[in-house]
Formats: structure tokens, C-alpha cells, sequence
């Protein structure tokens, strides 16, 4: 996810299932020659400054041309996809969030690959970033961009009210009565309900495993012990008042940023180019921190956000096409571009050690280098969290039950209950076959 876009949570129902029982199944059973002369490829992708990256690779690569269309971010691009899909007509290639892979992967459409040779790149990418593109033998995208959680947090308040930046969750708790009992107008930040990808890379953090997969079935577990634990922590800090509840990405929401009505903002690491654009009147006075830990001294993190590039079954320069979705996410010049340009955070474990963009002081931020925190989270994201095939559904009724907990009916527990069972009734109508 690039820091101009945020999950969302918009999908046609009829059009992603007619898919799954028209497709065929599995990937090509043959790997057709190279083509013999220059071949043309489309890109559909929404990162900023992409199209410098495209030129780049058309200039480096005369042999393939590759178009690059932006067709809308997130959602926008899916809807298209989808029939394109079924009618056969979909680009050579679209950037995909990590979230909606397994989703994509149930429409039979996306090409395995792996007789392509990407499993040579396998190592260049964050371990967890893999597991999300791999099943078993077969792999199915190569990472782009990433999102692994920290803590931004408001140096100015922090001195103000003689608050520690907070290292576990229960620290962070008593940080949360601590400031709204110095100031009834102050709060540590806001907790959207309808912001599950948030709450989803806290669960993460704390050990969920909401899908799995086992044999040909699928395993749930959204109100899991670990889901339960993360869920029971925010309804007490909403039961105390000690959160605001409103959305976000708004301009109430960054006016709350501007002015410290909020002091804390728990984000993916493309957070910093948000804040940066919509509070600039805050400059210097952010600072980044580890996400707080469920037990003092351990290292575990969520991811919250970040894509991936997947190719086609209906392209007819399988070959070239997976040249390029290796290289735009694994070229050092291509990936400087994409950092500086477009804002995010690479998957690409050597280009977090060596960019130029982030690994330098920034003056947003006090003149700190941020990376030096946002390294070490994103190598220890737990590489065992896995989506489902079902997450548009997922997300929307989990923002619809966490906005009832909020509004008094019920407790976010009860809506994880609520969710639970609402996927598994979804997924086995949908022909999907779930395991007990």
C-alpha cells in the first residue's frame, strides 16, 4: 500500500463468485516459449512516480515495452479486474494488496510463477512478505511494497504531560489514563471501527491466525485466544473513554493530528508520509517508536498495508511479464524511485538497508531516522499470518460489528464471535470448503 492510499472496502459479490466457478483451476500446465522479438506487456498499478519507474525498465529493456494505466486505487482497480478476469481480458500484470491475494488466487486467474524461475528471487524479500505469495510450490505474485506497525507519537505532549513512551501495551494503557485525566480533551489516539486493517495488523502482532490452510480446507479462527486478547484490550480503553472512536482520514482526523488533539497514531510505515502531508504544522515535533510489546523485551510485529505485482493467465508473454514484476519491485534504482516518489516501504530486505530516502535523518520527524525503527519491525513480522479468501467480506462485516461494539450494542469480542461465524456461513455457501 502506497502512503496516497488506505485499505478499503468496496467489492461486487456477484462478480468475484461467478468467477470462482468459471475459472479453471491450478496454473499453466506448460511453460510456452520466450517470445522471439520485442512483445508489449500492461501494467495496472496506482503508485505515484511509477510511471519513472516504467521508463526506466522500457529504456534498460528493448526487447519489451511494457504500459503502464492507472485505473483507480485499491477497490477501483479490483472491480475492473474481476470481469476482466472471466472475459479473459485482463492486463499483463496490476499490482494487488496482500490482503486481496488469496481472493485473487480463488478466480483461477493468476498465473503460477514459479516455471518462471521467480523462486530465485525468493530471498532478496522479507520472510513474511513470501509467505503471503507463496502456496506451497506454486507462487503466485513477488512482493512490492510493505506496511509493518510502529508507534508515532507526539514528542511535544509526551514532555508536556511527563509520559514515557510506552514499550508493552499495559504502559501504553496507563499512558492513556494518564494523559486524558491531565486533559479530558486530550486522548493517546483514535480507534476507527471501521478501520479493520489497523486492528488486523494488531492482531497480527499478537499471534493471530485467522486463516489456515489445511489439506484442500480452510481453517477460521478471526475470534481466535490471540484476536480475543487484542479485542478485549481496545474495549476497555473504549468502555474508559480513554479513545476516540471517529474515522479516520478525514479532516477531522488530521486536524486532531495538527493540533495533538490525538498523541499517538499506530500505522504502517508508510504512516510517515501521511503525516507529513496532512499535519504539516506538526513538523518536528513526531517522533517514531517499536510498536509496544504483549510481554517486555519480546520483538513481534503486524504488518498493516502493502502490495504486490501478479500476473495473468490470459498474458501472452508469460516469460517477459514475470521479468518485469521481478524487477520493478527488485531493481535498486527502481525500488530508490519508488521509496522517494510514491511513498512506500519496500519489501525488499536490501533496500531498506540502503536507500538514500530512508536512511537518512528527516526533519518531520525532529531529525530522527526513523528507519533505524522501521528496519528491525519489518524483519520481525510474524511470517505465519495468513488472509482468506473472503476478506472483502471480512472486513466489511467486521467494521459493520466493531461500529455496533462502539455504539453499545455488544463488545468487540462479541463481534469477533459475530464475525466468525458470519465468514464461515459466507465461505461455505460460496462452495469453499471448511474445515471443523
Amino acid at each position: 500500500m502506497s502512503r496516497s492510499t488506505r485499505p478499503m472496502l468496496f467489492f461486487i459479490f456477484a462478480a468475484l463468485f461467478a468467477l470462482l466457478f468459471t475459472a479453471c483451476g491450478g496454473s499453466t500446465a506448460a511453460t510456452p516459449p520466450a517470445a522471439s522479438g520485442p512483445v508489449n506487456l500492461t501494467y495496472w498499478s496506482w503508485i505515484p512516480n511509477m510511471a519513472k519507474q516504467v521508463d526506466l525498465f522500457n529504456q534498460t529493456h528493448p526487447n519489451i515495452r511494457v504500459k503502464l494505466q492507472n485505473v483507480g486505487s485499491g477497490p477501483a482497480e479490483y472491480n475492473k479486474l474481476y470481469p476482466a478476469i472471466k472475459a479473459n481480458n485482463a492486463p499483463d500484470l496490476a499490482q494487488v494488496e496482500f490482503q486481496l491475494l488469496p481472493t485473487f488466487e480463488t478466480t483461477g486467474g493468476l498465473l503460477d510463477l514459479s516455471p518462471y524461475g521467480a523462486a530465485s528471487v525468493k530471498d532478496q524479500y522479507q520472510g513474511w512478505t513470501w509467505s503471503q505469495v507463496a502456496q506451497g510450490s506454486a507462487i503466485y505474485a513477488i512482493p512490492q511494497d510493505t506496511g509493518p506497525m510502529a508507534l508515532f507519537y507526539r514528542t511535544d505532549i509526551f514532555k508536556k504531560y511527563n509520559i514515557a513512551v510506552p514499550t508493552t501495551w499495559a504502559e501504553y494503557a496507563a499512558a492513556a489514563a494518564k494523559l486524558h485525566a491531565a486533559d479530558p480533551k486530550e486522548y493517546i489516539t483514535d480507534f476507527n471501527p471501521k478501520q479493520p486493517g489497523q486492528l488486523a495488523g494488531l492482531m497480527w502482532q499478537a499471534g493471530a491466525r485467522w486463516f489456515q490452510i489445511s489439506g484442500q480446507s480452510w481453517k477460521v479462527g478471526i475470534n481466535d485466544a490471540a484476536s480475543q486478547k487484542v479485542a478485549t484490550y481496545w474495549q476497555d480503553l473504549i468502555s474508559k473513554k480513554l479513545v476516540k472512536t471517529e474515522p479516520d482520514f478525514d479532516n477531522g482526523w488530521y486536524h486532531d493530528l495538527q493540533t495533538g488533539a490525538v498523541a499517538t497514531w499506530l500505522s504502517g510505515a508508510w504512516g510517515a508520509g501521511i503525516l507529513e502531508q496532512n499535519a504539516p504544522q506538526s513538523s518536528g515535533k513526531w517522533k517514531v517508536a517499536l510498536l509496544p510489546q504483549w510481554n517486555a523485551g519480546d520483538q513481534a510485529y503486524g504488518n498493516w498495508g502493502g502490495s504486490t505485482t501478479v500476473v495473468f493467465k490470459n498474458t501472452q508473454h508469460a516469460k517477459e511479464a514475470t521479468e518485469f514484476a521481478e524487477w520493478i519491485s527488485g531493481n535498486p534504482q527502481s525500488e530508490e524511485m519508488e521509496i522517494s516518489g510514491g511513498g512506500t516501504y519496500p519489501a525488499l530486505t536490501s533496500a531498506s538497508a540502503s536507500s538514500p530516502t530512508l536512511n537518512n535523518p528527516q526533519q518531520f520527524f525532529g531529525g530522527q531516522n526513523i528507519n533505524e525503527v522501521l528496519k528491525p519491525t519489518a524483519a520481525h513480522v510474524d511470517t505465519n499470518f495468513l488472509w482468506g479468501p473472503t476478506m472483502d467480506q471480512v472486513y466489511n462485516d467486521m467494521g459493520d460489528q466493531f461500529a455496533n461494539a462502539v455504539n453499545g450494542k455488544g463488545t468487540l469480542n462479541d463481534a469477533l464471535n459475530a464475525v466468525q461465524q458470519s465468514t464461515l456461513t459466507f465461505m461455505q455457501k460460496q462452495g469453499f470448503t471448511v474445515a471443523k
